[in-house]
């Protein structure tokens, strides 16, 4: 089971709890999830697939999908995008976060099945579990963990997996 507790910090997966940072704004009700709110939204979310930065790591040795990052590689934030929530390639005429990043926060992220079935704008995008920054300031609604572990566990995860976010 892998879970999340916003309040204690931490995420529990495989046997272990480690400390963890998550929305700068707060955790809220999955129903009460608004695109750009920073909000960490609380449930169940499948996860679905990731996604490696290959000058940053090896190739995982996990039976999740996967796949390599690509420098073009984004992801649409805009309502009023017909692929919002969904992977684009930059350029985009839409807004869309780019997921080929300096800060190394993007090194292994984890798509979390939040909002995707199907995506209903403007209910949150880019859920993602990912790197901490070195700082481990908060997110923008994600879930972020240490690099290692997050690569530890990556190795471990399994289709049909899914975390849990509680307050």
């Amino acid at each position: 089971m892998l879970s999340a507790s916003v309040a204690a910090g931490t995420v529990t997966a495989f046997g272990e709890t480690v400390a963890a940072v998550f929305g700068k704004g707060g955790a809220i009700p999955a129903a009460a999830k608004r695109e750009g709110d920073g909000a960490t939204p609380l449930g169940i979310w499948p996860v679905r697939a990731a996604l490696i930065r290959p000058d940053r790591m090896a190739a995982p040795a996990t039976r999740l999908p996967w796949r390599w990052l690509r420098a073009d590689d984004g992801w649409s934030d805009d309502a009023a995008d017909p692929a919002y929530n969904r992977p684009v390639s930059h350029p985009h005429r839409f807004s869309a976060e780019r997921l080929w990043r300096d800060d190394h926060a993007y090194d292994i992220v984890i798509v979390l099945g939040h909002n995707d079935s199907p995506p209903v704008a403007p209910l949150g995008s880019a859920i993602f579990w990912h790197c901490t920054q070195p700082d481990r300031r908060p997110t923008e609604g994600c879930v972020a963990i240490d690099r290692a572990v997050l690569a530890r566990w990556l190795d471990r995860m399994t289709p049909g997996d899914a975390i849990t976010i509680t307050p």
